[in-house]
């Protein structure tokens, strides 16, 4: 076990640019464990970094992915928490070798015990998702019943989590999605939905509370108009189009969400999972050689729930 297949990206670009190459099997070093991956996780993300959007985030030569699951293969020094055989899952910090390979070497303290009821492809689609929603929603909105939250880009990883998140906090859901996903939204708990392809979204909306914004760019600036007087915009696009400044001129509030890497974030949706209370949908699974195809449908903007590779 020296050797192993994994994407690596030399030049920014296309999903053309990266490549299935055999390379090292990493060593874990302390605080560290060796995870064979079961599955690796496919975020919009990926995509922007692999693009070069944002050169100052990435090292080339470059390994994609953020997301994983797999079965820990060894444990670096002093490791006590997991051991070799166990099933885990996590985000992994930011570095040049991610998930998209047969192994990768993780923090312990990014990871946890995989959802009991999740084989290893659908938990790799958790993670990241999971923890932007929970923050975005339990954290920072704080929304509760009687509250009206819009979520755009519901049907996405992130989106189609925050319906979930956002119905068991007892908020009235409204989410924007192409009409062919409006009955499975509606199944998650929205309570009301919105074709952005046949119009503004702020004609069909009336106020709300709270709007998280997946998509970004215009989006972030028309959400302003349909937030209440104190209302929340929660930003998770890498371009949010808007600030802190321009949502205080009008009276609103705006703050930007992030994932960050926590075995302990994980707990809370693990635990949902494993009741039932929560899903996340995989609607499809790639062989890690098609990592480029994974990307390419991601950036069609017409996924619905996450995809995952396969190695």
């Amino acid at each position: 076990m020296n050797r192993m297949h994994a994407i690596v990206q030399s030049s920014f670009g296309g999903p053309e640019v990266l490549t299935c190459a055999e390379t090292d099997v990493p060593e874990p070093g302390p605080g560290q464990v060796l995870v064979r991956v079961g599955g690796a996780g496919v975020n919009p993300g990926d995509t922007v970094l692999r693009s070069g959007r944002v050169p100052e985030l990435v090292t080339l030569p470059w390994t994609p992915g953020n997301d994983v699951a797999g079965v820990v293969a060894r444990v670096g020094e002093g490791v006590t928490r997991f051991g070799a055989g166990d099933e885990v899952y996590g985000m992994l910090p930011l570095s040049a070798r991610g998930a998209y390979a047969e192994y990768v070497v993780a923090p312990v303290a990014a990871l946890a015990p995989k959802p009991k009821n999740l084989g290893l492809a659908q938990a790799a689609a958790v993670p990241l998702v999971a923890i932007t929603a929970w923050r975005a929603l339990f954290g920072l909105a704080e929304a509760g019943p009687g509250d009206r939250v819009l979520i755009h880009a519901a049907a996405g990883g992130v989106g189609h989590v925050a319906v979930q998140l956002a119905k068991e906090l007892g908020a009235h859901v409204i989410g924007t999605a192409r009409p062919g996903k409006h009955d499975w939204l509606r199944g998650l708990g929205a309570d009301e939905l919105v074709d952005y392809t046949a119009g503004d979204f702020r004609t069909a909306v009336a106020p709300v509370d709270v709007v998280l914004d997946l998509v970004g760019g215009e989006y972030g600036t028309r959400s302003l108009d349909v937030l209440r007087p104190g209302g929340l915009l929660i930003g998770a696009a890498i371009d949010p189009g808007v600030d802190e400044a321009r949502a205080a001129e009008r009276g609103l509030r705006y703050v930007w969400v992030t994932a960050e890497p926590s075995g302990e974030a994980l707990e809370p949706v693990t635990r949902r999972i494993e009741d039932g209370r929560l899903t996340v949908v995989v609607e499809r699974t790639y062989p890690l050689a098609e990592a480029a195809a994974a990307h390419r449908a991601i950036e069609e903007k017409r996924t619905t729930g996450k995809l995952v590779l396969v190695p």
